[in-house]
């Protein structure tokens, strides 16, 4: 016992070290790492505050933070989501990632590979809503996905280039699809053209998640019920998907615990 009285600090300063490391590792290279920082330079506010008796900012500093700490979580809830999942040691060797997950990693790296050559592009991921309406009346392609082929139908040499492709779980069910134009202009600038208003249109009228790309900025925006983001860095933009889409699409789908039990039965 008295051996294991001798190392405690010593236990103690490495299981700490420990937590702190694994903290700033799950949030690093996202933008959550600005609320890290944030809530750190808080705490040694409220500390400060308390060592120098200044009571009324102790006391409103505890009282911020108590409403703060929801209000953050709700904010940066899809960083939150990405920062967490990276928990799972199987995922950090990068062997064990799911289907959707390398699905979502192929989508970012073709949609900022777009973007970087300012090649114009507009995805739509299907979720609950069907859009066989729209892809009935375009090109179908019916192939499975890849980011090879989504990179080439966007590129301008192609006459599937013009028009939105919509994607069904691990399929890339038609191109130069037609959609239609949101009739509210509102969030639409000037500098914003028709593959804009037919993400934010779609968006208006189903629950797809819609993908845009723009050809003069090179910018990335999403629309989701009506609502259009702009300018979206990658960390976001994985986080914002991964928040809707939270288990591989279909046919990729998710097994709840009667699903699994049922496969066990049989």
């Amino acid at each position: 016992m008295k051996f294991w009285t001798y190392i405690v600090p010593e236990v103690e300063i490495f299981l700490i070290a420990f937590f702190i490391y694994a903290l700033l590792s799950m949030f690093w290279n996202t933008r959550a790492m600005d609320l890290v920082w944030g809530l750190l330079a808080f705490f040694i506010a409220y500390l400060v505050s308390g060592w120098m008796g200044l009571k009324v900012i102790h006391r409103l500093l505890e009282s911020v933070g108590s409403v703060a700490a929801i209000a953050l979580l709700i904010i940066f809830q899809p960083e939150m989501r990405i920062a967490l999942s990276k928990l799972s040691f199987k995922a950090r060797g990068g062997k064990d990632l799911s289907e959707f997950d390398k699905f979502l990693d192929t989508l970012s790296q073709v949609v900022y590979n777009l973007a970087e050559k300012h090649m114009g592009a507009l995805i739509v991921l299907e979720n609950n809503d069907s859009l066989q309406e729209y892809a009935a009346r375009s090109v179908i392609t019916d192939a499975k996905f890849s980011g090879e082929l989504l990179e080439t139908i966007f590129a301008t040499t192609t006459p599937l280039h013009d028009g939105g492709v919509i994607i069904r779980g691990d399929r890339i069910v038609s191109a130069a699809t037609i959609l239609p134009l949101a009739d509210d202009h509102s969030q639409v600038s000037k500098s914003m053209g028709t593959r804009h208003r037919a993400g934010l249109g779609i968006s208006q009228i189903t629950d797809a998640l819609v993908i845009v790309v723009s050809e003069e900025t090179g910018k990335v925006s999403i629309a989701r019920d009506g609502i259009m983001t702009r300018s979206i860095k990658p960390d976001r933009f994985k986080g914002i998907i991964k928040s809707i889409f939270t288990a591989p699409l279909e046919p990729l789908r998710r097994f709840n615990f009667l699903d699994r039990l049922r496969a066990w039965r049989t």
